[in-house]
């Protein structure tokens, strides 16, 4: 294994902003020495040229096995929010598809009238052909009247316990899916294979890696809907070599059962981690999404006329037994990474996480609403804040379909960020893609200016809430030093003599200009000490 002296560099070690200290030295995949002159005969040289060197991103809530099925589907992720675009990209892509079904994702609830597009759009582009394409968040489906009647979901069919169909006065179903209602395609839907899947991991880390993220945290090792469980895929690339990143797979809690599937887990655990992949994390869906009244409140929402409403969202574990479960995940060794969004979700969380043992490093993502009062909870029970920073700025799903339903008070302490920094919660971040690009670099610049770079059109240019903006170093410690911390990767995460030498080099240094996050680009990436990825 070649030595590599990465020279005229500034340097951010994980932690601060060290600036210009002068060679950074790697050899035998760790990083051997910092600061002064370190070339010597028969090392490479790699110049910095004045960019910014830090470790590789870990990002601690993704899902890159959806994501690389979508890139390799019908996409919509990176079109702008608009309905017609999304049906042309529709008609187009399967045009050229012989696919049986159109299947994919990424579409934006902010493009249709009250983010609700229909069956008969699709319909229209497609004909009898059945679609289904996942929301940006994942937590709704659009479907077309083909993949309906292939299901046998009607005005007949009641709601899920966990989810709603959408219907028009007839008690009709009109093409969207809700949460727990997804799952009732499942029956039709074709499944990918070993093949496919694998294809897919492959295509999501190769995207990773050339956003500087070198390890991350699948949030949900199990099968989604038309996907196998791609627990037997990491453990297949880790095998054969193909899993550059190293990763820790959140093996998935199905909230239909209960305590009968920990020894389950524990199989899992055992059969499928082995090098650069360990399935140590269980995954816990408390809540849903603001965006379709399924986020756990700990007051109803209101209506459009700002009235209070029978409605305060669904925690899909009951709290008592969700106690009970952690208790018994914790005693087991996993650590439990929880989805909690809603602020009775997050108490709901950290109430289970009571008790616990610290050294597992649980987390809770996503945290758009915690109520003041469980804001030092997360210091004090040592639980980690995972945040998706990206989400904390103003776009058309945030003010047409969030903040006039939860009135003033509660959108005013919308993803709290500096307040859990300030009240010594540990910091980790996550992009929750392909909900969202898994970019970090779009993220930081967010959790800093709670604007979207140089997207205007998308999130305005007014800050979202700025009070709760981080400082530059701390959003870029959450993404470093604290991801790598919440995957137990202590030698990682770090720019220090003896560290791991998964590394960034992006072509600025963003600390210079603050205003300019998000333009910086990453000009290479680095596992090991082996260059992985060169723009």
């Amino acid at each position: 294994m070649p030595a590599t002296v990465f020279r005229n560099a500034s340097l951010f070690d994980g932690f601060r902003h060290r600036g210009r200290v002068g060679d950074v030295l790697v050899r035998d995949g760790r990083v051997a020495a910092v600061g002064g002159d370190l070339a010597v005969p028969g090392v490479d040289v790699e110049d910095v040229d004045g960019g910014l060197l830090l470790p590789g991103f870990t990002d601690a809530h993704v899902h890159p096995v959806q994501g690389g099925l979508e890139r390799l589907g019908c996409d919509l992720s990176d079109l702008p929010a608009d309905a017609d675009a999304y049906v042309a990209h529709v008609r187009a892509w399967a045009a050229a598809s012989e696919a049986e079904w159109v299947r994919g994702g990424g579409w934006a609830m902010a493009a249709f009238p009250g983010g609700l597009p229909t069956a008969a759009a699709l319909d229209e582009a497609v004909g009898a052909r059945p679609v289904a394409l996942a929301n940006r968040d994942h937590h709704g489906l659009w479907v077309s009247s083909r993949a309906l009647a292939l299901a046998g979901i009607t005005a007949q069919t009641p709601d899920p316990p966990d989810g709603r169909i959408e219907r028009d006065a007839t008690g009709a179903p009109t093409g969207v899916l809700h949460e727990g209602a997804m799952r009732l395609l499942d029956p039709v839907l074709p499944v990918a294979g070993d093949d496919e899947v694998h294809a897919a991991l492959l295509e999501g880390q190769r995207y990773l890696l050339s956003l500087g993220v070198t390890s991350w945290q699948d949030a949900i090792v199990g099968s989604y809907s038309g996907m196998q469980d791609c627990g037997p895929a990491y453990a297949r690339a880790a095998a054969s070599g193909d899993l550059v990143a190293t990763v820790v797979g959140a093996l998935w809690w199905d909230r239909d059962r209960g305590a009968e599937q920990v020894a389950e887990l524990v199989a899992k655990r055992a059969e499928w981690s082995r090098g650069r992949f360990r399935a140590t994390s269980v995954k816990v869906m408390q809540d849903g999404v603001a965006e379709n009244g399924t986020a756990a409140l700990v007051e109803p929402y209101l209506d459009r006329c700002g009235h209070a409403t029978s409605n305060a969202g669904i925690s899909f574990v009951d709290p008592l037994a969700l106690r009970g479960h952690v208790a018994e995940l914790d005693r087991l060794g996993f650590q439990v990474h929880v989805h909690g969004l809603g602020d009775r979700g997050v108490r709901e969380a950290l109430d289970a996480f009571e008790g616990t043992d610290p050294r597992r490093r649980h987390h809770i993502a996503h945290l758009q609403l915690v109520h003041p009062d469980d804001v030092p909870r997360f210091a004090v029970l040592g639980v980690a804040a995972n945040v998706q920073a990206l989400w904390a700025c103003h776009d058309e799903q945030m003010t047409e379909l969030t903040i006039p339903f939860l009135g003033a008070e509660r959108a005013a302490r919308q993803y709290p960020f500096a307040d859990l920094h300030a009240a010594g919660a540990r910091l980790v971040a996550g992009s929750d893609w392909p909900v969202s690009t898994p970019d970090p670099l779009a993220a930081l610049h967010t959790a800093v200016h709670r604007t979207a770079y140089d997207d205007p059109g998308r999130a305005g240019s007014h800050p979202f809430l700025p009070g709760q903006a981080l400082p530059v170093g701390a959003a870029f410690a959450a993404y470093t030093s604290g991801s790598a911390w919440a995957n137990h990767r202590d030698d990682a995460g770090r720019v220090a003599p003896g560290a791991v030498a998964d590394l960034v080099v992006l072509d600025r240094d963003p600390f210079d200009e603050p205003d300019r996050i998000g333009a910086a680009r990453v000009r290479s990436t680095w596992v090991d000490g082996t260059c992985v990825h060169r723009a």
